[in-house]
């Protein structure tokens, strides 16, 4: 046994020292009932002690190695290791455990093997008298001892997975920094060069050729584009401050009739508003991007000389129920599972021949979910989509004292 390695994988575990836990306790406690065993232990072998991570029927924690006899144990090669009567056993008659108050004369122990074949230390139960154990008591034994290490191996797990999440938040904190600070200095020279653009067309209109003022459009365009997309990104990050918690009462109806008057739409563009009016406490900026985004794209993927869009709003005692549908182009079924990733587009180009960012869908359900909800959608290319998302109407806490409410039935 490499002892080295051994006590690298014992620390890896980070459960040295560590507070007692139920998971650990109950297992000990089961040990000794089924073994009729007074003492039962779930012990690690540290570099110079035995750390007792649940220790059952005895007051202390740890003790010193040396006097330990999980050692031995850790050290055989059979799957339970057992001493009847340590007090005609050579290796242990005169240890202190043996002859002190303890009076450790009976001991059978598990040694607790992690998936690197490493012996970390053992569930061991431990009697006054002297005695052994039936097959039966055996295998529950070692039975039980699997279940350590896979409490074990939870708890590293854990530990990885914290990690992990917290280099990640770093990391997203970074690229949102970075993100935020490259499109906001990006916005003025583009600004810049749409101008120049402008001003070259009507200052040298007269000197250049077709070809000329079709490159300073496409220059024109393409800026326009860049600007759409970093203001895209700029929303997608900062949609993370727009929270359930930032809420105010207002009309529905108001909202989208300013939003129908925002996005201009002509007359051969029918929207069909609630058909009676509700005051909502919600967060409005939230709500107003999630209708900007959605209606837009309604608007811009559509290959109807009349395109037609509805917007139902109903309510029940927890959520507020939102529904978009168009009679536009659809999306593609094999397009519907990830057309919320980010980058991802469902079209190659609108109406218009621009082809779209990724990023727009994104956002909504980065909004939708601060507000507590989630968000679906249903389409059939050739006729049309349907977007349903729901919004919590007050915070419910975290810790539940009834059944959990499972939101995705009120978006079905």
């Amino acid at each position: 046994m490499n002892e080295k390695k051994r006590q690298a994988a014992v620390d890896s575990y980070k459960l040295v020292g560590t507070l007692p836990e139920r998971s650990y306790d109950d297992i000990t406690q089961i040990a000794a009932y089924i073994c009729n065993a007074p003492i039962a232990l779930i012990t690690m072998l540290d570099y110079n002690r035995n750390f007792l991570k649940s220790h059952y029927g005895v007051p202390f924690s740890e003790s010193p190695r040396q006097i330990s006899f999980c050692t031995h144990a850790i050290q055989s090669p059979e799957a339970i290791f057992v001493i009847p009567d340590a007090r005609i056993d050579d290796r242990f008659k005169s240890n202190p455990l043996v002859t002190g108050d303890m009076k450790a004369i009976f001991y059978a122990g598990v040694p607790l093997i992690d998936k690197g074949g490493h012996a970390l230390g053992t569930l061991c139960v431990f009697d006054h008298e002297p005695r052994t154990l039936n097959e039966r008591q055996q295998v529950t034994l070692i039975a039980l001892a699997n279940q350590v290490v896979n409490l074990f191996e939870l708890h590293r797990q854990n530990i990885e997975n914290k990690a992990l999440q917290k280099n990640l938040i770093k990391k997203n904190g970074l690229l949102k920094d970075f993100a935020g600070v490259v499109s906001h200095d990006m916005k003025m020279p583009l600004a810049n060069i749409i101008t120049t653009t402008d001003l070259l067309k009507a200052k040298y209109k007269e000197l250049l050729d077709d070809k000329g003022l079709d490159y300073l459009n496409y220059l024109k365009s393409s800026s326009f584009s860049l600007s759409e997309y970093i203001n895209g990104i700029l929303l997608h990050y900062e949609s993370d401050n727009l929270t359930i918690n930032q809420r105010q009462i207002f009309d529905l109806q108001d909202l989208l009739e300013e939003l129908e008057d925002l996005l201009n739409t002509d007359y051969k563009c029918v929207i069909h508003l609630p058909e009676t009016n509700h005051a909502i406490n919600c967060n409005r900026v939230a709500l107003n991007q999630i209708f900007l985004n959605l209606i837009g794209n309604s608007l811009k993927y559509t290959d109807k000389e009349h395109p037609e869009i509805t917007i139902t709003f109903d309510e029940n005692e927890d959520f507020y129920l939102f529904e978009i549908t168009d009679n536009g182009i659809g999306i593609p079924k094999d397009k519907l599972e990830e057309i919320f990733d980010l980058f991802t587009v469902a079209t190659d180009t609108d109406k218009n021949g621009n082809r779209g960012n990724g990023i727009g869908l994104s956002t909504v359900k980065k909004l939708v979910t601060n507000l507590g909800g989630k968000i679906k959608v249903i389409s059939t290319v050739g006729e049309g989509t349907t977007f349903k998302f729901t919004a919590r109407k007050e915070d419910i806490p975290t810790q539940l004292s009834g059944p959990e409410i499972d939101i995705s039935q009120h978006i079905n």
